[in-house]
């Protein structure tokens, strides 16, 4: 059986890579916007884009603090990173499904590119609830422990009081 930081581990690339081709599609809905209409981008684009990029911040500092900067990781704030993400993503695919339903036409490289844009968002929700729930799994079934080693840092030693004048 795997270990739970495997599966993580495998949750965290897909959400990098999927982040990247969120990230992609986006983008070229909004230069189809910028260069071919007079109209600018939808909202909902410009969502995505956000979401994109704040889940590649996000994949950073989950992976990145626990392993380089463990004294400011706290466990709650991973949880809560980790639940926006899935919340982000899950308003971002269905505010551009919505807009999709309501195009009159919708044909041409665009068209396909958002269609996807929501598929990949669809994903991208799924895998983030996925690692909410096992990290949540985690944070409630350990709760918060610190360590209650009172040894000052770099292993210098204890400060002694001194004594009363």
């Amino acid at each position: 059986m795997f270990s739970s930081n495997i599966i993580v581990l495998g949750l965290r690339v897909a959400q990098f890579t999927l982040a990247f081709v969120v990230l992609g599609l986006s983008a070229y809905i909004s230069n189809w916007y910028h260069v071919d209409t007079m109209s600018p981008p939808p909202a909902q684009v410009g969502w995505l884009l956000f979401v994109s990029l704040f889940t590649i911040i996000s994949i950073g500092v989950l992976e990145g603090l626990p392993r380089f900067a463990p004294r400011f990781f706290h466990p709650y704030a991973a949880l809560s990173l980790e639940f926006s993400n899935a919340l982000f993503y899950f308003a971002g695919f269905i505010a551009l499904s919505t807009f999709m339903s309501k195009l009159l036409f919708c044909r041409g490289t665009v068209c396909g590119a958002a269609r996807a844009d929501v598929a990949f968002g669809i994903f991208e929700f799924l895998l983030w609830v996925a690692s909410t729930v096992l990290t949540s799994r985690d944070v409630f079934k350990k709760g918060i422990r610190r360590s209650n080693n009172t040894q000052a840092p770099l292993g210098a030693p204890p400060m002694k009081e001194a004594p009363a004048p």
